[in-house]
């Protein structure tokens, strides 16, 4: 599930690097070959595809493409008719149906429908963002930095950057602007995405019929899921019309073979990550994730076994908990597999001996390697308290969450009456607080960060002051207001003053919050500052050698990547391209969680067994890609991307055509679901479908 891929590198990776894979492949320094690469609009290969597939695509399919693409709170969408109709994941959407869910009404289990527009229901913080603008800004980026170091640098940089946002979005809220690094820093575009923030759900399955398989399927392939679900973006109460900005529905499903377009948001790569970046990850932040993760993941399903309530609100955590394991799993395995990191060094030996070659790139560059060597140095001293203190504090309680994000607002008085706005909105947002979970990952934090810091360092002293994790964790969850939307929108026009005394949980985090403030600001001078001058200038020397046809890291920006419809072969063991609805009958055995969900068992006899269920296809995607259209060379809609076959997990270090995969279920599939299934003539009408699927032959 490649969310739940971008959820974990957010949280594990807010450093300097994020995620990895689980193979040999090619080093990210030369050009790109094959169908490699997460192409940025405004430099995609137009001629290399059409020479390489026979397509004709240009500058408007380009225009049209990105004008139906969607950017959702980590996913990625695209609209699918005129009246905003969104298509995605279900797991993109699992939040919303589990925040809109009671005891009574459990929308994960039993899937969500709206049988009338009135019936769509709006998800909570849920956002939809349209990509209007790109612009080239890296002179005046890198202009604010220069003779800076550390502090002053990131000062200097972030000043600049935000007046670039100010003057784009001109305090229209709806716009959001964003300036976004490429190349670690050789380049700088100011993103201007349209804003919905009116979001509502219009379908979801049942979370068996999406996740058929669970966790064991999971980044495999043979698929049976029906991971899709469809959302409507709203205006003024009314859907949003998007003219002819929506990519059309084609029911049937590719041949092998076919070309395919994946366009959406992929989360983060490293690719261009230097081998003592990657060392560090391999040997510090890596294995500490990954031991967290899973003392975090037993807790969680040791919860979800003491009840029917508990099982239902612990789902959506331990569902991407166990994907998140499994991501770290497979980038530890790349790490340590000798033959692969031969290949890193291979690449970038190459790179450094052929600046070496040319003494006027070094006169300009310097030894960018060499200074991010020193800076690994630091960093793995920091690394510890930055990650307990600042980066992991609270453990991903949402209270411990509030109550930060309000007590550092009191300390700002230069907040913008835009940013005030920003927050009283998502702060006072309705969102479902479950106290157990919350306790259980208070406890955690506490307990780890005793446990790695040790007792007689200063910070846990005051964290802790005489109480264990346990009692401290129990008196803070049960004895705040901040699960109440109204308290917390009243809060944040509170002093700091008035802040403590109003809650301890408040009380808490403004006693400990200079010390996570003060590691956070040295992490940022030491580590981030040193990070991005060096990587600025190893980009500089990629640029001078490789050429500008190269294309960037992924950064949760809009990107096309483009492949085929072909399944690969493995130790002599040949996987097909397709899955048929029918393969999910046999695959099933009754028990979880290979067992069906009740509307496929009660619809058996109406479903086309034949009917093209899940494909996979060349493209190269990664976390953040999952809702992602997959689109013909017509500029048709043909699937959505929801995961990544096993080897596809070293996609943040490279991409191996011969065995990295696409995993999509197919429109012919929901098509299928919406006429047979989940019966919905409505959509069904919207979509352009209205009479039965021509069966495949």
């Amino acid at each position: 599930m490649l969310f739940r891929s971008l959820r974990a590198a957010v949280t594990a990776t807010a450093s300097i690097v994020a995620v990895g894979g689980v193979m040999a492949i090619m080093g990210a320094a030369s050009p790109a070959k094959a169908d490699e690469g997460m192409w940025t609009y405004d430099n995609f290969p137009i001629q290399t595809v059409n020479q390489r597939y026979g397509t004709r695509i240009d500058q408007a399919w380009l225009d049209r493409v990105r004008n139906a693409s969607v950017r959702i709170q980590g996913c990625s969408a695209s609209f699918v008719s005129e009246q905003g109709l969104i298509l995605t994941n279900w797991h993109c959407v699992v939040g919303c149906s589990q925040e809109l869910s009671t005891p009574e009404q459990d929308f994960v289990k039993n899937g969500f429908m709206a049988a009338t527009r009135e019936e769509e229901r709006r998800c909570p913080g849920q956002t939809a963002e349209v990509l209007t603008e790109i612009v080239d800004v890296t002179d005046r980026v890198l202009g604010a930095g220069q003779g800076l170091e550390g502090a002053a640098f990131n000062a200097a940089r972030s000043a600049e950057i935000n007046r670039i946002q100010t003057e784009a979005c001109a305090g229209d809220e709806k716009f959001n602007c964003q300036v976004i690094s490429f190349y670690r820093g050789g380049k700088y575009a100011l993103y201007k995405f349209r804003k919905y923030d009116d979001v509502r759900i219009v379908f979801a399955p049942e979370n068996q019929a999406a996740f058929f398989g669970g966790d064991p399927d999971n980044f495999n392939f043979p698929r049976y899921a029906l991971d899709a679900a469809f959302l409507r973006a709203y205006e003024n109460g009314q859907p949003v019309n998007v003219g002819t900005n929506f990519l059309r529905w084609n029911p049937n499903a590719p041949a092998e073979g076919d070309v395919t377009f994946v366009s959406g948001n992929p989360g983060s790569t490293s690719r261009l990550l230097t081998m003592s970046q990657l060392e560090r990850l391999r040997d510090q932040q890596l294995p500490i994730t990954l031991i967290q993760a899973s003392e975090l993941r037993g807790r969680l399903l040791e919860y979800s076994l003491t009840g029917d309530e508990a099982k239902r609100v612990s789902f959506d955590p331990i569902f991407g908990l166990e994907n998140s394991f499994k991501v770290f799993y497979g980038q530890q395995g790349a790490l340590t597999d000798p033959a692969f990191m031969a290949t890193k060094r291979e690449a970038e030996n190459e790179l450094r001996a052929r600046v070496a070659a040319d003494p006027a790139l070094v006169q300009q560059i310097g030894d960018p390697w060499g200074d991010l060597e020193r800076v690994q140095t630091v960093a793995r001293d920091l690394y510890l308290p930055f990650r307990q203190l600042e980066q992991s504090a609270g453990g991903g309680s949402q209270l411990y969450a509030y109550a930060r994000a309000i007590v550092r607002a009191s300390k700002n008085p230069n907040r913008t009456d835009a940013q005030r706005a920003q927050m009283a909105t998502a702060i006072g947002a309705e969102t479902p607080i479950y106290t157990d979970m919350e306790e259980i990952r208070l406890r955690y934090w506490l307990s780890k960060t005793r446990e790695y810091l040790t007792v007689d360092h200063p910070s846990v002293k005051t964290l802790l002051g005489r109480e264990s994790p346990e009692a401290l964790a129990e008196r803070l969850i049960a004895g705040t207001k901040l699960a109440d939307p109204a308290f917390r929108t009243q809060a944040l026009s509170m002093t700091t003053e008035e802040l403590i005394a109003a809650d301890p949980l408040f009380a808490f985090v403004a006693a400990n919050d200079a010390d996570a403030q003060a590691i956070g600001a040295r992490w940022a001078a030491e580590v981030n500052a040193p990070t991005s001058r060096a990587a600025e200038k190893v980009a500089q020397a990629r640029f001078a050698v490789y050429g500008t046809n190269q294309y960037p890291d992924a950064t949760f920006s809009l990107r096309l990547s483009y492949g085929q419809v072909q399944g690969w072969t493995y130790r002599g063991v040949t996987v097909p391209a397709f899955t048929n609805m029918g393969g999910a009958y046999e695959r099933a055995t009754g028990s979880e969680p290979f067992n069906l969900a009740q509307a496929f068992i009660d619809n058996e006899s109406r479903v086309n067994k034949e009917t093209v269920f899940d494909f996979v296809s060349t493209n190269d995607i990664i976390g953040g890609n999952s809702g992602s259209p997959v689109i013909n060379a017509a500029g048709e809609v043909i699937g959505t991307a929801f995961d990544g076959n096993i080897h596809s997990l070293g996609g943040s270090f490279g991409y191996d055509g011969e065995l990295n995969r696409t995993v999509s279920v197919s429109t012919a599939a929901v098509t299928e679901a919406l006429r047979n299934i989940y019966p919905s003539p409505r959509l069904l009408q919207e979509l352009g479908v209205d009479r039965p699927q021509r069966r495949r032959r």
